[in-house]
Formats: C-alpha cells, structure tokens, sequence
C-alpha cells in the first residue's frame, strides 16, 4: 500500500461559547467534531457525508491549515500545516493544495486561461510552461478550446469545470472540494464528478469531498460519515 498523502489522527475542533450574560462567567464548549483518524492514500477518493451543521466545511478547513484544530494533528505529505508559521503555511498550501467549491471562484475580470494559469503563476513556474499546462488541463476537461473566453461566458457546468483544472493544473498532492456540485443540474454534475474522479486518478492526487448528494458520492473509492464523535465507513451504494 502506498504511503499516505493525508494522514489524519484523533482531530477534533471545538467551538467556545460567550458567556451567557454581560459580565458572566459562564461559557461552553461545543464539540464540533472529535476523534476523526483518516488516511488518504495517492489517487485515492474519499467522499465525507453528514449532517447539516455537523462541521463538514470546518474538517476541510483544519485539513488546509485554514482552521486550527483543537486537537489532534492532520498531515499533508507528512507536514502538518497547522505547526507552520504563516508564511510557509501559505507556500505550503498553494503548491500542495488544490481546492473546488460550490461557488467556483473564478475571477470574472480574467480569461479560462488566465484563471487556470493562476496557481502556476503564484509559483513562478515559467510562462511557456504555464501556457503548455493550462493547454492541457483544459483539453482535460473538455475546455480546449475556451481558453480566450471570460467567464460570464460559460455555463455553469463550464464554470465547474474551469475550477477543477485550476485546482488541478500545479499537481497538488491533495484536492479539497466542498459541494462542488452543489450549483449544477444532475446531468452537468455527473459529468463533472466524473471528470474529478478520473483527474484525481491520473495525477496521484488524494481527494476529500464533502457533500450531500449521493449520486456525487457514489464515484468516491470510500465514503465516510462524520458525526460529532468520529468518523465511519458508510455503505457504498451502488
């Protein structure tokens, strides 16, 4: 088996509470969640299910060292992003992470291209070998030949699908989605989980997608349920 790109032990994160009157002592902690262990193996897809409010987004957000956890450690390529200073953390996370939301944040003001080429940009890599790349990418994902346009442009499904190759484009170790689907028809939604898993698949990357729909879930390689006191294997459905 090969070594874990994420590796996830005992996290938890706890929110505290005001106190309950002007001056008062009185205050709580809420568990969020706790005692989450995961491991995510290279080109390995991992679906997390659960309820509303349970702390999906937040898990994600302690994976990219956007969120402190209040216990526990999570590891990327066996660096744990919560113990770097800021800057480094930062580096950190722009070569080794990529992220897809439901909201697809892409730049209006900017061309698919100029989109994609982002993350590569940040990193310096040469502008020849930014172009080659995002070419690729974009052919990737059925948008080869879209590159000049703007987004307002594009359907959302094409929206979609731009945010996956910017997430992809500088061979992050690990992918995060949040309800990447969230926003698209489900026949635009399967093509798109379809092009995440295979992606995923052929870069090496390990992925942890949250969602709720299960016909997302169901191209995971695990899904997982997350509750306030850990995580379970849930029953793939077929």
């Amino acid at each position: 088996m090969l070594a874990a790109m994420l590796h996830v032990r005992q996290l938890a994160k706890v929110h505290h509470t005001a106190p309950l009157r002007a001056g008062g002592s009185e205050s709580g902690a809420v568990a969020v969640f706790s005692q989450v262990d995961l491991d995510v193996a290279p080109g390995e897809f991992v679906a997390i299910v659960g309820e509303s409010g349970v702390g999906k987004s937040t898990l994600l957000n302690c994976l990219a060292g956007l969120d402190a956890p209040s216990a526990g450690h999570a590891q990327v390529l066996g660096t744990d992003l919560s113990a770097l200073a800021e800057g480094p953390q930062a580096h950190f996370r722009r070569r080794h992470l990529g992220f897809v939301f439901q909201a697809f944040h892409v730049l209006p003001h900017l061309s698919v291209t100029q989109n994609v080429a982002l993350p590569l940009m940040l990193l310096g890599v040469p502008r020849a070998q930014q172009l080659q790349r995002v070419a690729d990418e974009l052919a990737a994902v059925g948008l080869g030949d879209l590159g000049e346009r703007l987004p307002q442009q594009l359907s959302g499904g094409q929206l979609q699908r731009v945010a996956l190759a910017r997430a992809l484009v500088h061979r992050p170790a690990l992918i995060l989605a949040d309800e990447p689907t969230g926003n698209l028809d489900p026949d635009t939604a399967e093509r798109v989980m379809q092009l995440l898993a295979a992606q995923t698949r052929q870069h090496g990357a390990a992925c942890v997608m949250v969602t709720h729909s299960q016909a997302a879930a169901a191209h995971a390689d695990r899904v997982l349920r997350l509750t306030a006191t850990g995580m379970r294997t849930e029953p793939m459905h077929g």
